[in-house]
């Protein structure tokens, strides 16, 4: 597949960056399968998808460091963690239509690799670090943030309201509210650490840790709903 002048337009207009080197991104948008085996290194998306996943990695650290001050080292590191893999990258992709402009080898493109979450998580990297490489990191931050910061929006609400689904959830269930009681304290006064057992009746109870009771509660809330699949992860 070619990389035409109107599609380069397309793209820079749909990522919100105009290209200084237009050879970025057409390299970007290139899979392995779609070149010489001895050119892959230098001409397909490898390179530039190993720098888009640390440069992805540092703006949405950036970005939960700023937006959740209240969070601790945990809570900060599985929100990372939930919107900075593979699954995360392909819907971006997908949002954004990249597999209508991926360049894929003709075995690749029959198997419908245009469509693949890994080849679509991997060319969204690829392409924040065709941005950066190309821009510096104040246009790349500006894409992550635009594109990933929904994510981190349900993240926040996600985790401020578990108690709250939880408790929708099991009405919906028919049953009575969720029980949260202490089962263990430790550490110091000026720093303890609650251990929080939630129970929903009928259900086995599950215990969560915090450095408060009320954060204890919201981590075992939200424990509890990823367990009985109401909730797929704790983004």
């Amino acid at each position: 597949m070619s990389f035409r002048a109107r599609d380069r337009q397309e793209l820079e207009q749909k990522l919100g960056h105009r290209f200084e080197d237009p050879a970025l991104l057409k390299r970007a948008l290139t899979h392995s399968s779609a070149v010489a085996p001895s050119k892959r290194t230098a001409d397909s998306y490898q390179r530039l998808e190993f720098l888009g996943d640390r440069v992805l990695g540092l703006v949405v650290a950036d970005l939960l460091s700023r937006r959740l001050p209240k969070a601790n080292e945990g809570e900060l590191s599985r929100t990372l963690n939930s919107m900075v893999r593979k699954e995360t990258c392909a819907k971006v992709a997908r949002e954004l239509d990249l597999g209508a402009f991926v360049r894929l080898g003709e075995s690749e493109a029959r198997t419908g690799g245009a469509d693949k979450d890994a080849i679509l998580g991997d060319v969204c990297e690829a392409l924040i670090g065709a941005i950066y490489a190309d821009g510096g990191l104040d246009p790349a931050y500006a894409f992550v943030e635009t594109m990933f910061g929904g994510d981190l929006d349900v993240a926040q609400a996600r985790r401020a309201d578990a108690k709250t689904a939880l408790q929708e959830w099991a009405q919906g269930q028919g049953l009575e509210p969720p029980r949260y009681t202490e089962v263990g304290r430790s550490g110091p006064d000026h720093a303890p650490t609650f251990t929080i057992e939630v129970a929903v009746k009928g259900y086995a109870p599950l215990s969560a840790v915090g450095t408060s009771k009320k954060l204890a509660e919201h981590q075992g809330a939200a424990q509890f709903l990823v367990r009985e699949k109401v909730w797929k992860n704790l983004e």
